[in-house]
Parts: C-alpha cells; sequence; structure tokens
C-alpha cells in the first residue's frame, strides 16, 4: 500500500513536470516563430516600392556607335539586375523606315522584341517614341500627321505587352497655344490607343513640357485614364541657350516632379554623374524617391544613364545601386 502510494504520488509528479517541460517547448516554439515573422516583415521593409527597368537609351552610345545589337536589349538587361525593359524606337528606325514600316516589318520587330524578351524571363514595359513630330504643333495638318505616325507605335506596343508609349509634346511655344494643341492631339491618339490597353505618357522632355504645372494642367483638362505623365527626374530645362550648351531657365526638379506624380503611370530615374559616395551628384535621390512613394506609386520605375564619367555599364550599374541604397531610407 505504502509503496504503491509512493508509485501513485510519483507518477503524479511527472505528469506535472512533464506537462511543464511540453508547455515550456511550446512557448520556446511560439517565441521563436513570432521572432522568425518579426525578423520576415523586417527583411521585407527593406524591399524597394519599386520595381526596376532599365531605359534603352542609357545604352545610347554603344548602340549607336554599333557596338551593341538593339535586339541583345533583354539579355544585357537581364545582366545588370533589371526585369523590366523600356524600349526606345530610334533603335529600331533604321530597319523600319528602310521596309516604308510595312505592316511584316513591323510585327518582325515585334517578333523578335518579344522572343528575346521572354528568353531571359523580362517584361516588356513601354516604348519610347522619337521622331514622329512634335504633337503640340500648330499647324492642323502637321498634327493629325504626328497623330497617325504614332498608331503603329501603339499596335506595336499593345502587342508587344508593353502598358505605354512615351510621345513628345513639341510644338507651339506660347503656353495657352501649347495647351490647347496638346490637349487635343492627346485626346485623339488616347482614343485610339483606349481600345488597344495603351497608355500615352508625356514625359517633361524640355521646353513647355518641362513645366510641371502646365502639364499637370493638360492632364487635367485631357481627363482620360489612359493619358498620364512619365515624370524625368532630370528633365527640367525649360529654354537653353542659342547653341544649346546651357540652361537658361530651369524649372524645380522636385516641385515638378510632385506637379506630375498624381498623373504619373511611369518613372523615369536619370542619373549623370555620381559623388565618391555613389550618390547623384545634382539630384537628391532620398527625396526625390520619397515623393514618387507619397504619390501612391509603386510600379517601375526606369533607370537612364547619361553621364559621361564613366562608361554605360558601370554607369548603369551605379544607377541601380543608388536606387536600393536611396530606397532603404525613406520614410
Amino acid at each position: 500500500m505504502k509503496l504503491n502510494k509512493i508509485f501513485n504520488q510519483g507518477s503524479v509528479l511527472g505528469m506535472v513536470l512533464l506537462s511543464l517541460l511540453l508547455l515550456s517547448c511550446k512557448e520556446t516554439g511560439k517565441k521563436a516563430n513570432e521572432e522568425a515573422k518579426t525578423e520576415e516583415v523586417a527583411s521585407s521593409s527593406t524591399e524597394p516600392f519599386f520595381k526596376l527597368s532599365l531605359a534603352q537609351w542609357s545604352m545610347h552610345k554603344m548602340l549607336f556607335d554599333g557596338k551593341m545589337d538593339p535586339y541583345s536589349f533583354a539579355e544585357k538587361a537581364k545582366e545588370l539586375g533589371f526585369t523590366g525593359l523600356e524600349y526606345v524606337n530610334q533603335f529600331y528606325v533604321p530597319e523600319l523606315k528602310k521596309a516604308n514600316y510595312s505592316k511584316e516589318a513591323m510585327m518582325a520587330f515585334v517578333e523578335k522584341c518579344n522572343a528575346e524578351a521572354a528568353k531571359y524571363g523580362m517584361q516588356n514595359v513601354l516604348i519610347m517614341i522619337d521622331g514622329e513630330g512634335g504633337m503640340a504643333v500648330s499647324d492642323p495638318m502637321e498634327r493629325q500627321k504626328t497623330i497617325e505616325n504614332h498608331y503603329k507605335w501603339v499596335d506595336a506596343a499593345a502587342a508587344m505587352g508593353c502598358h505605354a508609349i512615351r510621345v513628345n509634346l513639341y510644338g507651339a511655344e506660347d503656353p495657352i497655344v501649347w495647351k490647347a494643341n496638346s490637349v487635343e492631339a492627346l485626346t485623339e491618339l488616347a482614343t485610339y490607343a483606349k481600345a488597344k490597353h495603351i497608355n500615352i505618357l508625356v514625359e517633361n522632355h524640355g521646353g513647355l513640357s518641362s513645366n510641371g504645372a502646365l502639364l499637370a494642367d493638360v492632364m487635367k483638362t485631357v481627363n482620360m485614364d489612359n493619358c498620364g505623365t512619365l515624370p524625368d527626374f532630370g528633365n527640367f530645362c525649360i529654354k537653353r541657350n542659342a547653341d544649346g550648351s546651357a540652361c537658361e531657365e530651369l524649372y524645380d526638379m522636385y516641385k515638378g516632379v510632385t506637379e506630375m506624380m498624381p498623373y504619373a503611370k511611369a518613372v523615369s530615374a536619370k542619373t549623370h554623374n555620381f559623388d565618391a559616395n555613389g550618390n547623384e551628384v545634382d539630384i537628391d535621390y532620398v527625396k526625390m524617391l520619397q515623393i514618387v512613394k507619397d504619390a501612391g506609386y509603386n510600379g517601375f520605375i526606369g533607370v537612364e544613364y547619361e553621364g559621361n564619367e564613366m562608361g554605360e555599364e558601370a554607369g548603369i550599374i551605379a544607377s541601380r545601386k543608388l536606387m536600393i541604397e536611396a530606397a532603404k531610407k525613406l520614410n
């Protein structure tokens, strides 16, 4: 009897100890899981709020010099750490113009670009259009021709799975006339593009288009879901001197980007030169990216290197690194 009692008491004590041990293990496991989740959140919070694309213009010297095939764009962008592609039509114009922009030539261009993008797992983002005329010109016939010149690029962008083309509002110098011409042309082109699910975007690309408030007013007046802006961090020269070597009238870049962001459907991160710490010498990237983030934008931001102090590949790498490092310092 006495032995049985002792045995039973020992069993109860053992069960209590076992229960305490199991509870301790459970709490330890729970704490470890919570710590792991906290670390995961902390890690994910350091990821940029944007996706990185590469503007093909960053390689314009290599491309114009014939040192690079424009159809190797996807391969090179992948190699340099990007996921999105921003094409520039200029690099394909010689072959397309030679074929008089026939449907066959345009389709061949689309198929080659699509095949390369697919091969390297890249996303076609947009096409920047130059050389097709100024959409803010005052001559009605010239403006209409410019609008229609862009139709083939809208079709190409749609076939490539891009979301937009970028156009230029060159033309009238009087702000009132410029706005009227711009609104008319953008409305007509965006109407054509709407059925093809393509956005028509305007970059601050010199002249009156670099006046952020004026460009925002154009967008407000057009008032179409598929017409917007493509803020570029560094293109805010409104007027240059006679030989074009210096800027006579410069719009505040931070003000300009802030004014354009409510209508932004793409963003261009312009870089030229860097200091010893890897910062852009003329643009405060933390300040600029904070403006973009505060606007609620989380799409692609395209790196567009235009410097002369380092080679294009090195400049692209430095620009990408700056973007990632600056993003870590945002609120």
